[in-house]
Formats: C-alpha cells, sequence, structure tokens
C-alpha cells in the first residue's frame, strides 16, 4: 500500500466545495433566443389555430350557404342526439316495437333530407359535423 500525501487530501478537499462552472455569456444567449424562438412558434400556432376554426362567412354572395350550413348543422346536432337517445331507449327496452320501428323511419328520413339539402347547396354532410372545442367533433 501506498503513503498517501498530506497534499492529496487537501485537493480533494477543495474540489468539493467548487461551485459549478458558470454557464457562459454565450450559452446563455443561445438559451434566451432559444426561449424566444418557443414563445414565437406558441404564438404562431395559436394565430393559426383560430385561422382554422370555422367561422361565418359573411360574404353577401355566400350568405346563403353558410346559413344553409349552420342550420343544417345544427339540426344534424339534433339527429345524432336522437338517435342517441333512441338507442338508449331501447337497450332500456322502453320502447314498443312499433315505436322503435316510427322512431327508426323518422330518424333516417330527416337524415335523408339534412344530406338531401346539404347537396341542393353544395354542401358535403362532412362539413356538417360540428367542432364542439375541447370535447373534439360531433361524430
Amino acid at each position: 500500500m501506498r503513503p498517501k500525501r498530506a497534499g492529496a487530501k487537501k485537493k480533494k478537499r477543495a474540489t468539493l466545495g467548487r461551485r459549478p462552472p458558470r454557464v457562459s455569456a454565450t450559452a446563455a444567449n443561445i438559451a434566451e433566443l432559444r426561449i424566444r424562438e418557443i414563445e414565437s412558434l406558441r404564438k404562431e400556432v395559436e394565430e393559426r389555430r383560430a385561422e382554422l376554426l370555422p367561422r361565418w362567412n359573411a360574404n353577401p354572395e355566400d350568405v346563403q350557404r353558410s346559413v344553409a350550413q349552420l342550420v343544417l348543422a345544427l339540426v344534424e346536432f339534433l339527429r345524432k342526439l336522437l338517435e342517441r337517445q333512441a338507442i338508449r331507449r331501447m337497450e332500456a327496452e322502453s320502447l314498443t316495437p312499433e315505436e322503435i320501428e316510427r322512431v327508426g323511419l323518422a330518424l333516417m328520413r330527416l337524415e335523408q333530407t339534412v344530406h338531401g339539402m346539404a347537396k341542393q347547396f353544395g354542401l358535403d354532410p362532412e362539413e356538417l359535423n360540428l367542432d364542439l372545442g375541447p370535447l373534439g367533433r360531433l361524430s
């Protein structure tokens, strides 16, 4: 075994008490630049997201189509809501077979009517799907 030098202990103690190396000015500038880039990107994403959200088109030549899309989207929303309620009632066996037949036929005709009217205004049935924000799309 080698004898320990007295200076070795002092050196070891000295390294334990040191502060971590300071970040250079260049590294701090790079970090600040990255933070600004991230903030800029976040702001751009929020602006673009607002652009992508469907809005009512106030163009006078397109008002009828926009109003039709809004009204048909609401009717389609109600139709889907009624359909889900009918399914729950069927599963709970609270409808007679005749009521099931009537409700099913009425919902099918309503769907055909909504899709037919959408076609008249040049709308795709997918355009009638409402975006419910954090809840997602309707269908």
